[in-house]
């Protein structure tokens, strides 16, 4: 940190679970009692929603995590430990001292031990952009568990958090890595003393990167019992971002990490329901200006970030890093150039680790001891004609790009010409799919009324027709114009290809007026 279509049983329950307690929310009386009834979701679990900031242990000036004295600096997110230089399985600060080194030379064991009298907590992240994470240069699985557990030992840790980034997501390391956490999750348990495990990982608005579902995957094939995926909502690039604010983007992040999540415990045989999963998601981002220039995290979406995560009840929230939360001096001219030190942004007297901790007072520890055991997960919806908006999808049908149609009581619209495509097939990335996913149907909905075209009114479409500019035609009940002279060029492609294709369906306007006409 600086910063194949998979078929498998459908998501619709999971992604519609927490939208309809939301909306249930707001017909009953506010967002307040939609809130309130998730977070009684989590209360029921046994979760407590924790913040931890991040804090870069061998940056200078050295941040003093042991002396804040606000509630929302009680938690710290060490990092981090990597390979030392030269000895693939030891593990260093950062690269720069052993565990000994840092007790001396950073008085580290000594601060961590006041932070805990203090009633805080430390989590230790290994990894990172920098150096390389341990399984990167530890190739032997039980020598690469024994680098884990001196650390563990080392710091008395309930909770560990793995930041894989780079090298750390190669192919190479992630069956080596996930077998030795295994092997130390599973000894931590039997010794009475749970260990909670966190993945830390890239993410863009469209989701995890397949190394970061690749990652995953290779924990729950292990069977670790993973803890969460905090997702670094931060440096998505101006082409990954589009028009969306930093907040859209980190929500849309999480929303995609979500179905995708849910998929890969499907792929576990784990089935676990909506809410369980928000319980499972976490998120980090990179307090005020951020790597990339055009991307400035304000102290507004922290505020709404906590809030958002706080109704669809998430279980953790960072930030990057505690040693970034301040306004920069006089003497820090260009802000828009990334500080170590500061965010480069006004913050007056108000800190991102306050806002992002409301409501998230909890700590890691008291969560490190749940175990992640596959739920009931209501039954997909039937689809009442009477009650849906739009169409109701049919494998037989053919449907052109804009479509929406209801399927499980969700509305979907088609991104491409598509039959057969069911719209809630599990897919890890959304690109695999021709449909987006908008919403629940709403309690209350009719059919809108879709102009159609009655059969008759122009001629069916023959592959063996001469067809002049203007031609009209009926390909599959659908109504298309001839946009110049062809012959044998199906309707059926100019959802695929409008460009090249002759044709071009009717729009709804027109349908309108020839309906009108008679």
């Amino acid at each position: 940190m600086t910063a194949t279509p998979v078929r498998t049983r459908r998501l619709s329950k999971r992604r519609v679970a927490l939208a309809l307690v939301v909306v249930a929310g707001l017909v009953a009386g506010g967002v307040f009692w939609a809130r309130s009834a998730v977070q009684e979701t989590v209360a029921d679990t046994g979760l407590s929603p924790w913040f931890a900031g991040y804090v870069d242990v061998t940056n200078t000036p050295s941040h003093a995590f042991e002396a804040n004295r606000k509630d929302s600096g009680k938690n710290v997110v060490l990092s981090f430990i990597v390979a030392a230089e030269g000895d693939g399985c030891t593990p260093s600060w950062g690269g720069y001292y052993s565990m000994d080194e840092a007790a001396s030379v950073l008085d580290l064991d000594r601060r961590i031990a006041r932070l805990e009298q203090q009633g805080g907590e430390a989590v230790i992240s290994f990894g990172g952009l920098s150096n390389d994470e341990l399984a990167v240069t530890c190739t032997d699985v039980d020598d690469l568990a024994a680098a884990y557990q001196s650390v563990i030992d080392r710091y008395d840790l309930s909770t560990i958090d793995l930041d894989l980034e780079a090298s750390g997501l190669e192919a190479s390391t992630l069956e080596r890595r996930a077998e030795a956490i295994a092997k130390v999750q599973a000894d931590a348990a039997e010794d009475g003393k749970p260990l909670a495990v966190w993945l830390t990982l890239p993410v863009a608005p469209t989701g995890l990167t397949k190394a970061g579902t690749d990652a995953v995957a290779s924990f729950l094939t292990a069977d670790v019992d993973l803890a969460g995926v905090n997702v670094m909502t931060m440096d998505y690039g101006d082409d990954a971002r589009g028009d969306l604010s930093m907040l859209e983007a980190a929500t849309e992040a999480l929303e995609s990490t979500h179905r995708q999540l849910g998929i890969l415990y499907e792929q576990a045989d784990v089935d676990l329901t909506d809410a369980t999963l928000w319980t499972k998601l976490g998120a980090t981002p990179m307090i005020g200006q951020n790597d990339v220039r055009s991307e400035v995290f304000s102290l507004d979406d922290a505020t709404a970030l906590n809030a958002w995560a706080t109704e669809k009840g998430m279980t953790r929230l960072s930030m990057w890093s505690a040693n970034r939360d301040a306004t920069c001096g006089s003497s820090y001219a260009d802000t828009s150039r990334v500080s170590n030190a500061c965010s480069g942004v006004d913050q007056g007297d108000l800190f991102f680790g306050d806002l992002l901790a409301t409501d998230f007072t909890g700590g890691p520890a008291a969560n490190s001891a749940t175990v992640t055991e596959s739920e009931d997960v209501p039954a997909d919806e039937t689809d009442d004609p009477e009650t849906s908006p739009y169409q109701i999808w049919s494998e037989d049908s053919t449907y052109l790009t804009g479509t929406k149609v209801v399927w499980h009581r969700n509305v979907y619209e088609a991104k491409w010409w598509t039959r057969g495509d069911d719209p809630d097939d599990a897919v890890l990335d959304e690109w695999e799919t021709p449909w987006e996913y908008i919403g629940p149907v709403l309690p209350g909905e009719t059919p809108i009324p879709v102009p159609t075209i009655a059969p008759g009114t122009y001629p069916e479409w023959d592959g063996t027709g001469v067809y002049e500019a203007g031609t009209r035609v009926l390909f599959e009940g659908i109504a298309f114009e001839a946009k110049w002279w062809s012959q044998g060029d199906s309707p059926g492609a100019s959802s695929t290809e409008p460009d090249n294709s002759p044709w071009l369906p009717l729009t709804e306007a027109q349908i309108l007026e020839v309906n009108r006409a008679g």
